[in-house]
C-alpha cells in the first residue's frame, strides 16, 4: 500500500473567509512552546508556520502535533540546493502532510521545475521564496520572480504587501501570494523592512497572512489573532481585483 497521503486531505483549500487566510509562524525554540501555542489558538488559528528553528529543534513532530489539532501546516523551510535534492525534499515534506511549502526562486528554473513535479501527486501548494522581508528590493525585481516562479508550474509565491498587487496584475487572480511581515501594530526591535498591515495585504490580493512576534510577543495571543482578523474582514469585500479578475 502506499504511503502517500489522499489529495483531498492535502488540497490548501482556497481560502473563503478572513479566519482562513491567517497563518501563524510558530517561530519558537522547542516543542512544548509550540504545543502550547497551537493548544491555545486552535480552534481559532487553522494554519500555522513551520519553520527552521522549530523544525531543526523538533523535526517532523511538529508537523504532527499540528495536524492533530486539526490544522494545517505551512512548512517554511526555503529549499534551494541541486534538483534532485529539492525534488526529493519536497516529495518527503508532502509525504509528511503539508499544506504548503517554499522553495527558492533563485534556485533556477529547473529546480524550480523539480519541486512541482514531486507535488503533483499530493495537491500541495509549492511557492516560491523571492526576497526575504528584512531585506529592500525594487517591485519590478519581485514581480520578474514571481513570473518566473509561475513559468516553472510553481502555485505561487512569498511576498510583502508592498509587491501583492503588482504579483496579481503580472500573474493572474489564481497565482497564491502568502505575505509574512504583516503588522497590525508596531514590534520593538522588529528587523522586517518590507512589512505591512493585514488591510493593505488584502487589498492588494494577498491569499494568506503570515503573522508571528505581533502574537507570539503578545500577553493575549488570541486577542492579536481576533484583531487582525477583524481587520482583514472589514477590508476582504474591497479588495482591489486584477485585469484577471475584471
Amino acid at each position: 500500500m502506499s504511503d502517500r497521503p489522499a489529495a483531498a486531505t492535502l488540497r490548501p483549500l482556497r481560502p473563503a473567509t478572513p479566519r482562513e487566510r491567517l497563518i501563524v509562524a510558530l517561530d519558537v525554540p522547542d516543542m512544548d512552546a509550540a504545543h502550547d501555542l497551537v493548544i491555545r489558538l486552535t480552534p481559532a488559528v487553522r494554519w500555522f508556520k513551520i519553520g527552521s528553528e522549530l523544525f531543526t529543534a523538533a523535526g517532523p513532530r511538529a508537523v504532527d502535533v499540528v495536524l492533530e489539532h486539526g490544522g494545517r501546516v505551512f512548512l517554511d523551510l526555503k529549499f534551494h540546493d541541486i534538483p534532485h535534492t529539492v525534488e526529493a525534499a519536497v516529495a518527503s515534506a508532502v509525504r509528511l502532510g503539508v499544506s504548503i511549502l517554499n522553495v527558492h526562486v533563485a534556485g533556477g528554473e529547473a529546480m524550480m521545475r523539480a519541486a512541482a513535479q514531486a507535488r503533483s501527486w499530493a495537491s500541495a501548494y509549492v511557492i516560491g521564496v523571492t526576497a526575504l522581508t528584512s531585506t529592500e528590493v525594487d517591485v519590478i525585481e519581485i514581480v520578474e520572480m514571481a513570473r518566473r516562479a509561475l513559468d516553472a508550474e510553481l502555485d505561487g509565491v512569498v511576498a510583502s504587501p508592498r509587491e501583492t498587487a503588482a504579483i496579481k496584475e503580472a500573474c493572474g487572480s489564481a497565482f497564491v501570494v502568502v505575505t509574512p511581515g504583516i503588522r497590525a501594530s508596531p514590534v520593538p526591535g522588529d528587523d522586517q523592512r518590507r512589512v505591512g498591515s493585514p488591510a493593505l495585504a488584502i487589498a492588494g490580493g494577498s491569499d494568506f497572512l503570515v503573522v508571528g512576534r505581533p502574537v507570539l510577543r503578545a500577553p493575549d495571543p488570541l486577542e492579536v489573532v481576533e484583531r487582525i482578523v477583524a481587520e482583514a474582514a472589514q477590508r476582504i469585500d474591497f479588495r482591489r481585483p486584477s485585469k484577471s479578475e475584471r
